[in-house]
C-alpha cells in the first residue's frame, strides 16, 4: 500500500509497506521517485553525490528487498554486523528487529534522518548508524564479522574502492554477503576480494519480489578464515 505523496523541503516523499519473508512487514518512508533532488547548500555534491545519484538512497530497490528477506532467516553472528550503502536500510532494520548487533552505513547526508523516521514508524528502538564513505577515511567505524550490501557495484569505480573499504573494516575472520543484480562490475570486485583472502560462493536468486515482479540476481558469499 502506498500513501499519497507528502511535500518536504525541496523533495516529495511517500509511505509504503514492504513485505518481508516470514509474514513480516516494514513501513517505509521513502522518496516519491527518482526525480527528487534537494542540495541547495551543496552538501551532497561535496561528498561526490551528483544530482542523478542523489535520490538513489531514498528508494526501495529490488536487491535491497532480497537482502532484507535473506536477513530475516540468516543465522546472525554474535559479532558486529555492518550494512554498506544501506540506503533505506531495510536489511539493517530486519537484523535490528531480530536483536542483531547491526550498524547501518551510507554516505548520503539524509540517510540517517530517514532511518530515524523509519525506526519510529516500525516502533523499533534507536539503531547504530555511522557514515561509511568508500572513497575517504572513516575513523571510528570499527571492524565487523559480517558485512552485507545490496546492488553496490553499479558504478565502474566501486569495485576497487569498495573492496578497499571492506579490507579496512572486516575482521581477519569475516563473511561478506552482497546481493548483486548481475552487474558487470562484479567480476572485478570478486577478483580483488579473492586477492584479499576471501573465498567465494555464488547462488542464483530467481524468485519474484513480494509484489510478484520478476527478479534476477545472485548472492555473492565471501568468506575469509584467519
Amino acid at each position: 500500500m502506498i500513501d499519497p505523496p507528502v511535500e518536504q523541503v525541496g523533495y516529495k516523499i511517500k509511505f509504503e509497506s514492504v513485505e518481508i519473508d516470514g509474514g513480516k512487514t516494514l513501513e517505509i518512508r521513502s522518496l516519491l521517485d527518482r526525480m527528487q533532488f534537494s542540495d541547495d547548500e551543496g552538501v551532497a555534491l561535496e561528498l561526490g553525490i551528483s544530482s542523478a545519484q542523489w535520490p538513489l538512497f531514498g528508494l526501495v530497490w529490488p536487491s535491497e528487498q532480497k537482502l532484507a528477506n535473506l536477513m530475516q532467516k540468516w543465522i546472525l553472528p554474535s559479532g558486529p554486523i555492518l550494512e554498506i550503502g544501506c540506503g533505506l536500510a531495510l536489511a539493517s532494520m530486519v537484523i535490528h528487529r531480530r536483536l542483531g548487533d547491526i550498524t547501518a552505513s551510507d554516505c548520503h547526508p539524509l540517510t540517517e534522518a530517514f532511518l530515524k523516521q523509519n525506526l519510529i514508524l516500525n516502533k523499533l528502538p534507536v539503531m547504530k548508524y555511522s557514515t561509511g564513505h568508500w572513497f575517504r577515511e572513516n575513523p571510528g567505524l570499527g571492524k565487523f564479522s559480517l558485512i552485507i550490501g545490496s546492488d553496490v557495484l553499479y558504478d565502474r569505480m566501486y569495485p576497487i574502492q569498495l573492496a578497499k573499504f571492506i579490507q579496512l573494516h572486516a575482521l581477519p575472520s569475516a563473511q561478506v554477503l552482497i546481493i548483486d543484480p548481475n552487474r558487470g562490475n562484479s567480476s572485478e570486485f570478486c577478483k580483488i576480494m579473492k586477492n584479499n583472502g576471501f573465498g567465494l560462493t555464488k547462488t542464483m536468486l530467481l524468485g519474484p519480489l513480494f509484489d510478484y515482479s520478476p527478479y534476477r540476481g545472485r548472492l555473492l558469499n565471501f568468506l575469509r578464515q584467519a
